[in-house]
């Protein structure tokens, strides 16, 4: 069962500005990544559950964040049924994220008033979203449509709240193009969770990482 409700977790994304986004089949590693996001700063994790059992690494993963991390708010990404959505409620996630529109995944989650936030495209989309009760909308992917598309969105619905994914990276001019354009907050994965030369996870460049962003992200407020 969740820990927060959706309009706590909407204030968390909003406060912070940047959803951390991975996952690792590996339960330690994941543990690790997840500590050097939060001692970096961040209050937020999506674990993009894409793999084979990864209901259970998420499950004691957030076992892991209620005992030794506290603040720290645990959610779900690549999340595409309501099911799946369930599932990973029942275990603690306090946020689902979708790639897609589904208005299956917008009840199971408005039944337990968890936010949810799906993958949209289009206005028409985002409307549609909204109209469910979405109080973040998830761009994706990012770097397709870009801080131009936001802006876009933001004239004529400038109470629409935004998250892009994908084409998000750590550096100032990445972040100022997304929150100049009125983006509430971003979703980085890849370019924020460094790895070393032999392919495996860099804690303290991840650590780093984070801490900078979130910086960056404070200075462009």
């Amino acid at each position: 069962m969740a820990q927060y409700t959706r309009l706590e977790v909407a204030q968390v994304m909003k406060d912070t500005g940047m959803v951390p986004l991975f996952f690792h089949s590996d339960l330690e590693v994941s543990k690790k990544v997840l500590k050097a996001c939060y001692d970096g700063g961040a209050r937020l994790m999506e674990f993009t559950a894409r793999g084979d059992f990864a209901h259970q690494v998420f499950g004691e993963l957030t076992k892991y964040a209620i005992t030794n991390l506290p603040g720290m708010v645990m959610g779900v990404g690549s999340v595409t049924d309501a099911a799946a959505a369930s599932l990973y409620m029942s275990l603690g996630a306090n946020f689902i994220v979708t790639p897609v529109l589904r208005e299956d995944i917008a009840i199971v989650c408005n039944r337990k008033k968890v936010l949810w936030s799906p993958g949209c495209g289009t206005l028409t989309e985002i409307a549609r979203a909204e109209e469910l009760g979405c109080e973040i909308v998830k761009l994706f992917p990012g770097d397709i449509y870009g801080p131009q598309f936001v802006k876009g969105i933001k004239g004529p619905q400038p109470w629409t709240s935004i998250m892009p994914t994908g084409g998000v990276s750590p550096t100032k001019e990445n972040l100022e193009g997304w929150f100049n354009a009125g983006v509430t907050c971003v979703g980085m994965g890849s370019k924020l969770m460094s790895k070393d030369a032999s392919g495996n996870f860099d804690y303290e460049k991840i650590e780093n990482n984070t801490k900078n962003a979130l910086d960056i992200i404070k200075s462009l407020r």
